[in-house]
C-alpha cells in the first residue's frame, strides 16, 4: 500500500493463482469517471491480443479502467486469447459497472499459453472488491514478473493556479529495448485535457523515457504505455502550445523518465547503469542510431559488467553502426576520463577509466566530430545473472 493518491482513481493487486509463486498477479485500475486516454503499443508485428484489444479500445480515446494480469503474456494463443482478453474487460466491466469497451487489457509473463480465465475471473471479483485510493503499490507489485521491486513515480505541478497530480507505475526487467519492450507502464493524472493534446506529449515523453533506454535489444510482443487523465482538478483545459502545456509536459516527461530508468536498475542480472551520450553527429537520428548500436552491443555490456575499458570494442561498434564517421575524430570518455582522442586510443587513462566503471552509474560520451546533433539513450551491463535468468525463465 502507498499514501500517495491520485484524485478519481482507485488500484487493487490480487494473487488468484497464475504465478506458481503465490505472487501478485492481477491489478485493476478504476477511474471514478471516464478518461481522457492517450496509449503507446509494441511495435513487433506479432502482437499480444491483449495489445490488440486495447488498441481497438484506444480509438475511442476514454477509458474508465484497467485490467493487468502477470505471469501469462496471454502472445501467440489465436482468437482464443483474444476472447480472453475481451472476457476480461467484460468482467470487470459487469464488476464496475463500466462498458467493456472503456476497459483495457493487458498481460505480462510466459508467451504461448491460453490464460486460466477461472483464476482470472476469480481474481477481477477479489480486486474490484478491494479497489481503493491508496493501493497503487499493490497495483505495481501485481504486475512484475521478473521484476525484484515495483516501479512508482508520482509528482505534482500547477495548472491554471489549480494543483496537478501525475503518478505512474512500470514494470520491466528484460526484453526491454528502444520502441518499449517487454514493458509496461501506466500512467494517472487529474488534469483537464484533451486527447488531440494528450496524445503527442506521450509520445514526446516516452522517445525521452522508454523509448530511450535498452536491456537487451528485444522487443516484446505486449508493451503498452497508457496515460489516462481524469479532469478532477478542474484546471482550465490544457491548451497546445500554452505556458501550462509546457509545465505538464516537462512533469510527465520528468516522471516517465524517472520510472524507465528504474527499469534499468532493477534489469535482470544488472550491475551497472550506464548512460550512452553521443555528440557531434550529423542528425539527431544518426546520434541515437550509433548510441544504440553502443547500447545493445553484448561485447560493450560484458566489458560493462567486467569493468573493463576495452575501447576496441565500443570503437568498432561506432564504426558499424550504419552512420557516416570520421575515424580521425572520434572520440570517447568515460564520464571525464578521455579514452579516445582524435580516433586514437589513450593507453595512459586505462586504469582511471577503470576506475569510473567500478562506479554502479556512469556515462560514456562519444564524440564523432561531424556536426551539432547529439542524444543519449540508457543501458546497463550483461551479467552472469543475466544468462541465468533468462536460460531457467520457463523452468
Amino acid at each position: 500500500m502507498t499514501s500517495f493518491q491520485v484524485p478519481g482513481f482507485q488500484f487493487a493487486g490480487v494473487a488468484c493463482g497464475i504465478k506458481e509463486s503465490g505472487n501478485k498477479d492481477l491489478a485493476v485500475i478504476f477511474s471514478e469517471q471516464p478518461a481522457v486516454a492517450a496509449a503507446l503499443f509494441t511495435t513487433n508485428q506479432i502482437k499480444s491480443p491483449a495489445v490488440l484489444c486495447g488498441m481497438e479500445r484506444m480509438k475511442k480515446s476514454r477509458l474508465q479502467a484497467v485490467v493487468v494480469n502477470s505471469g501469462n503474456a496471454n502472445a501467440c494463443t489465436g482468437p482464443g486469447g483474444f476472447k480472453d482478453a475481451e472476457a476480461m474487460c467484460a468482467e470487470v466491466g459487469l464488476r464496475l459497472d463500466v462498458q467493456k469497451d472503456r476497459v483495457l487489457p493487458s498481460s505480462t509473463g510466459i508467451i504461448g499459453m491460453r490464460l486460466p480465465m477461472d483464476k482470472v475471473r476469480a481474481g477481477i471479483a477479489e480486486a474490484t472488491a478491494q479497489l481503493s485510493p491508496e493501493a497503487l503499490g499493490d497495483a505495481a507489485e501485481a504486475i512484475m514478473t521478473t521484476d525484484r521491486v515495483p516501479k512508482i513515480a508520482h509528482a505534482q505541478c500547477r495548472i491554471g493556479g489549480r494543483r496537478v497530480t501525475i503518478a505512474g507505475i512500470a514494470k520491466g526487467a528484460g526484453m526491454i529495448a528502444p520502441n518499449m519492450a517487454t514493458m509496461l507502464a501506466y500512467v494517472f493524472s487529474d488534469a483537464a485535457i484533451s486527447a488531440p493534446v494528450l496524445k503527442p506529449m506521450l509520445r514526446r515523453a516516452a522517445d525521452q523515457s522508454f523509448n530511450a533506454i535498452t536491456v537487451d535489444g528485444d522487443c516484446s510482443t505486449n508493451d503498452t504505455v497508457l496515460c489516462l487523465a481524469n479532469g478532477l482538478a478542474r484546471n482550465p483545459s490544457i491548451r497546445r502550445g500554452t505556458a501550462d502545456a509546457a509545465v505538464f509536459e516537462r512533469t510527465l516527461t520528468k516522471l516517465m523518465k524517472g520510472l524507465a530508468l528504474g527499469l534499468l536498475e532493477d534489469a535482470e542480472g544488472a550491475t551497472k547503469l550506464v548512460e550512452i551520450r553521443v555528440e557531434g553527429a550529423r542528425t539527431v537520428r544518426d546520434a541515437r542510431r550509433v548510441a544504440f548500436a553502443v547500447a545493445n552491443s553484448s561485447l560493450v555490456k560484458t566489458a560493462f559488467f567486467g569493468e573493463d575499458p576495452n575501447i576496441g570494442r565500443i570503437m568498432v561498434v561506432i564504426g558499424g553502426a550504419g552512420v557516416r564517421v570520421a575515424p580521425d575524430a572520434v572520440e570517447v570518455a568515460f564520464d571525464r576520463v578521455k579514452v579516445v582522442r582524435r580516433g586514437v586510443a589513450v593507453g595512459t587513462r586505462e586504469q582511471d577509466a577503470a576506475a569510473v566503471m567500478k562506479q554502479r552509474s556512469f556515462r560514456v560520451r562519444i564524440g564523432l566530430g561531424i556536426g551539432r546533433a547529439a542524444a543519449s539513450v540508457w543501458t546497463c551491463d550483461l551479467s552472469h545473472e543475466y544468462v541465468r535468468i533468462n536460460s531457467e525463465y520457463r523452468t
